[in-house]
């Protein structure tokens, strides 16, 4: 019997809406709940400090792969299905309010993961990135399907928006981008394809995907690097000893990055070390950052 206290991944976490609140999610299908105040301020005396204030099971056995957060829900993306947690509820008695479930065709012999979840600010829209090759656009109000997009070949890993651009990472080797108000892609780059990027023995897979007004980071087996989004050129190619990228993003003037590497990075946009934090897991599959109320 493995103990999943010990042996454990995490692969989900958001911030509650008033920040106090620190949300994960993991491989065994649990979401664990902690308190900001307690777990910042830890008490040697009291270690119960550094442990969650809630836990409970989403579906035994079914991981958490996705989360995202609203000031009324908590949102978690499983298997098949999207489902939203009233934040009233989440540190008492953890109570499902509503459950939207992914479309599958007829023949699918599995229902897909939510591998990752976005809600767009311009349209208040929750976009789920899944395992069927399929971005999914659904309606927050009533939860009906709005549209879907399809083009990859592989299952989704990402996907990141800024203003009406949407970018989806993709296991096909390939980085989309799309204008939300249509259905079909209107770029595309392919990070292997070039030669400063590639690392033939990690494969051609893109893990991670982050848009800013203009500029694009992407990683996965190819080098994490940064793309203008005028010229889809490469501009920088950042030095990691990674085994494969699961996390970039932008933060202030800085690049955060993290994948199978027991460090998480800071980068300048040129490609100069800012910050090197070693990390107790082997594998950093995502990251969260707040500024208010605990910076």
């Amino acid at each position: 019997m493995v103990d999943k206290e010990l042996y454990n991944t995490v692969l989900s976490q958001t911030f509650s809406a008033c920040g106090r609140y620190l949300i994960v999610g993991n491989t065994y299908g649990e979401i664990a709940v902690f308190d900001l105040r307690l777990l910042l301020n830890p008490s040697d005396e009291h270690p119960a400090t550094r442990k969650p204030v809630q836990k409970f099971v989403i579906n035994d056995g079914v991981q958490v792969c996705s989360m995202v957060s609203t000031k009324k829900w908590l949102i978690t993306g499983t298997v098949g299905e999207i489902s939203g947690w009233d934040w009233n509820s989440i540190t008492s008695s953890p109570k499902v309010s509503w459950t939207i479930n992914i479309p599958s065709s007829k023949d699918a012999l599995e229902k897909p993961d939510v591998n990752s979840l976005l809600l767009n600010d311009m349209d208040g829209n929750l976009y789920a990135g899944c395992g069927d090759n399929k971005i999914y656009v659904f309606d927050l109000e009533d939860g009906k399907l709005i549209r879907n997009f399809s083009g990859h070949d592989d299952y989704i890993h990402c996907i990141h928006n800024s203003g009406t651009t949407l970018a989806s990472a993709s296991e096909d080797g390939t980085v989309k981008l799309w204008d939300v108000r249509q259905e079909v892609y209107c770029h595309m780059i392919q990070p292997h394809a070039h030669e400063k990027l590639y690392r033939p023995h990690l494969g051609k897979w893109v893990g991670a995907v982050s848009l800013s007004d203009d500029w694009l980071l992407c990683g996965g087996g190819p080098r994490p690097s940064l793309w203008h989004t005028k010229s889809l050129d490469v501009t920088t190619v950042y030095p990691m000893d990674d085994k494969g990228i699961h996390f970039l993003a932008f933060h202030d003037d800085r690049i955060m990055a993290g994948g199978c590497y027991p460090y998480f990075y800071h980068f300048s946009y040129n490609g100069d070390v800012l910050a090197l934090i070693p990390s107790s897991s082997t594998t950093v599959y995502s990251a969260v950052f707040q500024e208010a109320p605990y910076k």
